[in-house]
């Protein structure tokens, strides 16, 4: 089974800073992209950040400039960094990847748990 924790998620100031990180364990043969997407109380899941295995990076508008996705390969992480946060990115931000546990297998998403991010005003 393959498994995504997150973690570093909590409560900060708006313009403050916070630093998520997500790992994958489990039977793990190849990953596609990894990426982060977050919902807010009453809206639909939406994408933060996605990267992809060379490097290649996508954005929401939203957070162009403020955020930035990062992943080592071989440590099987990939990381969020929200700086000057304002109180709209307050959310559950989940991570996201798309695996091969298998060489004759079928690449599949997986979902990791969510971690809270609160940004007060």
């Amino acid at each position: 089974q393959v498994q995504l924790v997150e973690s570093g998620g909590g409560l900060v100031q708006a313009g403050g800073s916070l630093r998520l990180s997500c790992a994958a364990s489990g039977s793990i043969f190849s990953i596609n992209r990894m990426g982060w997407y977050r919902q807010a109380p009453g809206k639909q899941r939406e994408l933060v950040a996605i990267i992809s295995s060379s490097g290649s990076t996508n954005y929401a508008e939203s957070v162009k400039g403020r955020f930035t996705i990062s992943r080592d390969n071989a440590k099987n992480t990939v990381c969020l960094q929200m700086n000057s946060l304002k109180p709209e990115d307050t959310a559950v931000y989940f991570c996201n990847a798309n695996f091969l546990t298998t060489p004759s297998g079928y690449w599949s998403d997986y979902w990791g748990q969510g971690t809270q991010v609160t940004v007060s005003s």
